[in-house]
């Protein structure tokens, strides 16, 4: 991937100042401006190149639209449910998070309301300020040897495990995603939920939202609860029922639950914030000093590392840009979209495509074939009407438009390394074409099964043309060409010399019109690099 430019960065809510003294050492214009409603962000974010919010700031594809220069949303924290992440991703903009930076302010948060509500603390806190002395009523238990269960094992889980331990708590988790041999090497012996919901005594979750975990924990989550389970919620508000909490509070199935996050912010429905059973806090998971200024750091260097071409971190959704920082993936990148724009070439009249086989082959490219998919279809797709593919929006794109996609690697077929092979089918015709990087430069070794004696360097304007071998071929070529007023200067032909074959000449100037050639040649395709 070639560095990104990002010369402009809007900076939408209080940030810690480290993030804009960094941008701005690295030569990008910070401008600040807070608590702007919907309509005055979609009117500022038109010419700026990077967006950097916390979790107030809507960035909906109504301003992701309007957005007509944006790179880079980068969230100044993890959650990225503010963002339309869709939307961005259609567009080729990078949604950027900052995965490390509060994860210990909220495992410290989360391990402060299990220590709350097994003491009953801020009740007896309250009781005190009103002038009470209540010992009995807020008769506590120890955390000691009880069962803590984790949902969710990533960073923020890990910690909260390492913490509870030091109280003599076991600790048991689910996570789709963490191996059981990661998690039992911290201590957290994994299972399913349905084994895990039985044993509990406290419950914990540190999943994101999403539509497998919304209601995870609901009417019938806690029927399968010991009685009085405990419950905290320092993730997301959703991931526990609260209407199916407020039902087991009031049953007494839940003895207690501690809350940090709410479907609706600040909630408006005040039964559980009220409940006498329920600790609740006004979304402090991230609110230290030092996450804010660890996440408004992160966020910043996570944007200059990506600007200088160092690397990616926190893309939550461009995965495939990860791998593509060196030079030899860039080579490959550039190889990528040059295969896919010959090929683009000679089926513009043929669409729509249906499908695109892009395979990778040799030890070299093992790791690759992923980003070359999307490099291709970059390719392939550049000249479509509205279309502005770029490596982070090309296979969505090409699903939109119908295109199925089949990527594959194989090993190596004799001594050549590192080849690109692409298959298109359009309207019932199909075209192949296989390259490779040579002196860094792409170049194309076969075309239509037509293998070229030398390869062709893909650079400058090239015609490609389809004839049946003739030795006259490239003169009558040469007098149509001169007519047309361009120039041959450089000619390749395939190693086979029988039948009709694929020929490429570097030419001057692209033809105003390939009508011209058809005295000479069978068919024909041109363009420019």
């Amino acid at each position: 991937m070639a560095p990104i430019s990002i010369k402009t960065v809007l900076i939408s809510e209080s940030v810690d100042p480290r993030c804009k003294a960094i941008l701005e050492e690295n030569g990008i214009r910070v401008t600040e401006k807070q608590n702007m409603t919907k309509d005055e962000l979609i009117a500022e974010i038109e010419d700026y190149d990077g967006l950097v919010v916390r979790s107030a700031t809507k960035v909906t594809a109504d301003v992701i639209s309007a957005a007509n220069n944006l790179q880079i949303i980068g969230r100044a924290g993890t959650g990225v449910d503010n963002v339309d992440v869709p939307a961005a991703t259609k567009k080729g903009i990078i949604v950027m998070n900052t995965p490390s930076g509060n994860t210990i302010s909220a495992a410290e948060l989360t391990c402060a309301l299990l220590m709350s509500l097994s003491r009953n603390v801020p009740q007896a806190a309250m009781s005190m300020k009103q002038g009470n002395w209540d010992r009995k009523k807020f008769m506590g238990a120890e955390l000691y040897g009880k069962v803590l269960g984790i949902v969710g094992l990533g960073r923020i889980g890990k910690e909260v495990a390492s913490r509870m331990q030091s109280f003599g708590m076991r600790t048991i988790g689910y996570d789709p995603i963490t191996p059981p041999e990661v998690s039992a090497s911290w201590g957290v012996e994994q299972m399913s939920l349905e084994q895990l919901w039985p044993q509990c005594d406290y419950i914990t979750v540190h999943t994101p939202l999403l539509p497998s975990t919304v209601g995870l924990l609901n009417d019938e989550s806690f029927a399968k609860c010991k009685k009085g389970v405990k419950v905290v919620n320092c993730a997301r508000g959703g991931i526990i029922d609260e209407e199916a909490l407020l039902r087991a509070l009031e049953s007494g199935q839940c003895g207690g639950a501690g809350l940090d996050v709410f479907v609706e912010e600040p909630p408006k429905n005040h039964s559980l914030v009220e409940h006498p059973n329920v600790i609740s806090c006004p979304h402090l998971g991230a609110s230290t000093k030092e996450a804010q200024a660890r996440c408004g750091e992160d966020i910043a260097l996570q944007i200059v590392d990506m600007v200088k071409g160092k690397n990616l971190v926190g893309a939550v959704n461009a995965q495939v840009l990860a791998s593509t920082f060196s030079q030899e993936s860039q080579q490959l990148i550039k190889l990528g979209e040059a295969v896919g724009s010959v090929l683009q070439s000679f089926s513009a009249s043929k669409k729509p495509f249906s499908h695109v086989q892009i395979t990778t082959q040799g030890d070299c490219m093992k790791s690759s074939t992923g980003y070359m998919t999307s490099a291709v279809l970059v390719g392939l797709l550049n000249h479509e009407s509205g279309c502005c593919p770029n490596l982070i929006n090309a296979l969505s794109l090409a699903k939109e438009t119908g295109i199925t996609v089949y990527q594959a690697h194989c090993a190596s077929a004799g001594a050549t390394e590192g080849v690109c092979k692409v298959e298109i089918a359009a309207n019932g015709c199909s075209y192949k074409a296989s390259g490779s990087v040579q002196g860094g430069a792409p170049v194309l070794l076969e075309l239509c099964n037509s293998v070229f004696r030398q390869p062709i360097s893909l650079t400058g304007n090239l015609l490609f043309f389809k004839a049946p071998a003739n030795p006259q071929l490239l003169s009558s070529l040469a007098g149509v060409l001169a007519t047309e007023g361009v120039e041959i200067e450089s000619f390749s032909a395939p190693a086979d010399r029988s039948g009709d074959l694929w020929y490429c000449v570097g030419v001057s100037s692209l033809l105003r019109d390939l009508s011209a050639l058809n005295s000479v040649v069978k068919d024909a395709a041109q363009l420019s690099f």
